[in-house]
Protein backbone atom coordinates (compact mmCIF):
# COMPACT_ATOMS: atom_id res chain seq x y z
CA UNK A 1 0.00 0.00 0.00
CA UNK A 2 3.10 2.30 0.62
CA UNK A 3 4.44 1.60 -2.46
CA UNK A 4 1.09 2.52 -4.71
CA UNK A 5 0.99 5.44 -2.31
CA UNK A 6 4.56 7.00 -2.85
CA UNK A 7 4.10 5.95 -6.71
CA UNK A 8 0.77 8.55 -6.87
CA UNK A 9 2.75 11.04 -5.25
CA UNK A 10 5.90 10.84 -7.90
CA UNK A 11 3.53 10.95 -10.70
CA UNK A 12 1.50 13.49 -9.32
CA UNK A 13 4.47 15.81 -8.50
CA UNK A 14 5.98 14.93 -11.93
CA UNK A 15 2.94 16.30 -13.43
CA UNK A 16 2.88 19.27 -11.62
CA UNK A 17 6.36 20.31 -12.36
CA UNK A 18 5.88 19.63 -16.01
CA UNK A 19 2.84 21.88 -15.74
CA UNK A 20 4.67 24.71 -14.20
CA UNK A 21 7.84 24.29 -16.75
CA UNK A 22 5.45 24.45 -19.44
CA UNK A 23 3.78 27.25 -18.34
CA UNK A 24 7.58 29.23 -17.32
CA UNK A 25 8.55 28.36 -21.07
CA UNK A 26 5.26 29.96 -22.88
CA UNK A 27 5.46 33.06 -20.77
CA UNK A 28 8.57 33.47 -22.07
CA UNK A 29 7.72 32.82 -25.42
CA UNK A 30 5.45 35.27 -25.25
CA UNK A 31 6.97 38.23 -23.74
CA UNK A 32 9.62 38.00 -26.41
CA UNK A 33 6.88 38.23 -29.69
CA UNK A 34 5.03 41.42 -27.36
CA UNK A 35 7.99 44.42 -28.04
CA UNK A 36 6.62 47.80 -27.72
CA UNK A 37 6.82 49.93 -30.88
CA UNK A 38 5.53 52.89 -31.99
CA UNK A 39 4.08 55.07 -29.06
CA UNK A 40 2.49 57.65 -30.21
CA UNK A 41 2.70 60.54 -33.38
CA UNK A 42 5.95 62.64 -32.44
CA UNK A 43 5.79 65.26 -35.35
CA UNK A 44 3.71 66.58 -38.33
CA UNK A 45 6.14 68.28 -40.99
CA UNK A 46 4.83 69.56 -44.56
CA UNK A 47 6.45 71.15 -47.15
CA UNK A 48 5.11 75.11 -48.47
CA UNK A 49 6.26 78.14 -50.35
CA UNK A 50 6.47 80.53 -47.26
CA UNK A 51 7.05 78.97 -43.90
CA UNK A 52 7.07 81.93 -41.94
CA UNK A 53 4.17 83.22 -43.54
CA UNK A 54 2.36 79.75 -42.15
CA UNK A 55 3.32 80.27 -38.83
CA UNK A 56 2.20 83.91 -39.10
CA UNK A 57 -1.19 82.24 -40.28
CA UNK A 58 -1.52 79.59 -38.12
CA UNK A 59 -0.89 82.13 -35.40
CA UNK A 60 -3.36 84.44 -35.94
CA UNK A 61 -6.53 82.21 -37.45
CA UNK A 62 -5.66 78.91 -34.57
CA UNK A 63 -3.70 80.47 -31.95
CA UNK A 64 -0.70 78.36 -32.78
CA UNK A 65 2.30 79.90 -30.36
CA UNK A 66 4.76 79.59 -33.36
CA UNK A 67 8.55 80.21 -33.53
CA UNK A 68 10.68 80.00 -36.80
CA UNK A 69 10.53 75.59 -36.11
CA UNK A 70 7.03 75.67 -35.79
CA UNK A 71 5.05 74.19 -32.77
CA UNK A 72 5.04 72.28 -29.60
CA UNK A 73 2.13 70.79 -28.57
CA UNK A 74 2.71 69.45 -24.87
CA UNK A 75 0.31 66.63 -23.49
CA UNK A 76 0.82 64.16 -20.23
CA UNK A 77 1.54 60.84 -21.14
CA UNK A 78 -2.08 58.38 -20.37
CA UNK A 79 0.19 55.52 -17.81
CA UNK A 80 2.01 58.49 -15.80
CA UNK A 81 0.64 61.95 -16.11
CA UNK A 82 3.87 63.52 -14.27
CA UNK A 83 5.78 62.92 -17.27
CA UNK A 84 5.44 65.11 -20.32
CA UNK A 85 5.45 64.80 -24.28
CA UNK A 86 5.45 66.70 -26.78
CA UNK A 87 4.49 66.62 -31.16
CA UNK A 88 5.86 69.26 -33.19
CA UNK A 89 4.17 70.14 -35.58
CA UNK A 90 6.15 72.22 -38.57
CA UNK A 91 6.92 73.61 -41.76
CA UNK A 92 9.56 73.10 -43.84
CA UNK A 93 10.47 75.77 -47.42
CA UNK A 94 9.01 73.72 -50.28
CA UNK A 95 12.86 72.90 -52.08
CA UNK A 96 14.08 71.27 -48.52
CA UNK A 97 16.15 68.57 -49.02
CA UNK A 98 15.36 67.04 -45.49
CA UNK A 99 12.26 64.50 -46.85
CA UNK A 100 14.59 62.96 -49.30
CA UNK A 101 14.68 60.39 -50.63
CA UNK A 102 11.01 61.03 -50.56
CA UNK A 103 9.30 62.75 -53.19
CA UNK A 104 6.13 63.65 -50.86
CA UNK A 105 5.80 66.84 -49.77
CA UNK A 106 5.42 65.89 -46.22
CA UNK A 107 6.94 63.85 -43.11
CA UNK A 108 5.87 61.92 -39.85
CA UNK A 109 7.55 61.44 -36.94
CA UNK A 110 6.47 58.93 -34.86
CA UNK A 111 7.83 58.26 -30.91
CA UNK A 112 9.27 54.80 -30.21
CA UNK A 113 10.90 52.73 -27.86
CA UNK A 114 13.93 51.42 -27.72
CA UNK A 115 15.15 52.49 -31.21
CA UNK A 116 17.89 50.41 -31.49
CA UNK A 117 16.17 47.13 -31.29
CA UNK A 118 13.79 48.38 -33.61
CA UNK A 119 15.87 49.01 -36.02
CA UNK A 120 17.51 45.39 -35.69
CA UNK A 121 13.91 44.21 -36.39
CA UNK A 122 12.85 46.59 -39.48
CA UNK A 123 16.92 45.12 -40.64
CA UNK A 124 16.05 41.60 -40.09
CA UNK A 125 12.29 42.47 -42.21
CA UNK A 126 14.70 44.32 -45.18
CA UNK A 127 12.99 47.72 -44.33
CA UNK A 128 15.15 50.60 -45.99
CA UNK A 129 16.95 52.12 -42.95
CA UNK A 130 17.82 55.39 -44.78
CA UNK A 131 20.10 56.46 -42.04
CA UNK A 132 22.61 55.64 -39.17
CA UNK A 133 20.83 56.18 -35.46
CA UNK A 134 21.51 60.15 -34.17
CA UNK A 135 22.05 61.07 -30.57
CA UNK A 136 20.58 64.69 -29.33
CA UNK A 137 20.05 65.71 -25.98
CA UNK A 138 16.42 65.43 -27.10
CA UNK A 139 16.40 61.55 -27.93
CA UNK A 140 17.41 59.07 -30.92
CA UNK A 141 16.74 59.77 -34.39
CA UNK A 142 16.69 57.58 -37.10
CA UNK A 143 14.99 57.69 -40.99
CA UNK A 144 13.20 55.05 -42.80
CA UNK A 145 11.13 54.61 -45.79
CA UNK A 146 7.18 52.57 -45.72
CA UNK A 147 6.31 50.71 -48.37
CA UNK A 148 5.46 53.43 -51.14
CA UNK A 149 8.70 55.42 -50.44
CA UNK A 150 7.97 57.44 -47.57
CA UNK A 151 10.19 59.28 -45.53
CA UNK A 152 9.58 58.73 -41.46
CA UNK A 153 10.97 59.57 -38.89
CA UNK A 154 11.68 57.41 -35.69
CA UNK A 155 12.47 59.21 -32.79
CA UNK A 156 13.07 57.84 -28.88
CA UNK A 157 12.65 60.95 -26.60
CA UNK A 158 15.11 60.72 -23.88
Amino acid sequence: MKKVTLIILIIAASFCFGFAFKTIIISQQNKEIKMKKVTGIGGIFFKCKDPKAVNEWYKAHLGFETSPYGTNFEWRENDDSTKKGITVWNPFPDNTKYFEPSSKDFMLNYRVENLEALVEELKKANVTIVDKIETYDYGKFVHILDIEGNKIELWEPK
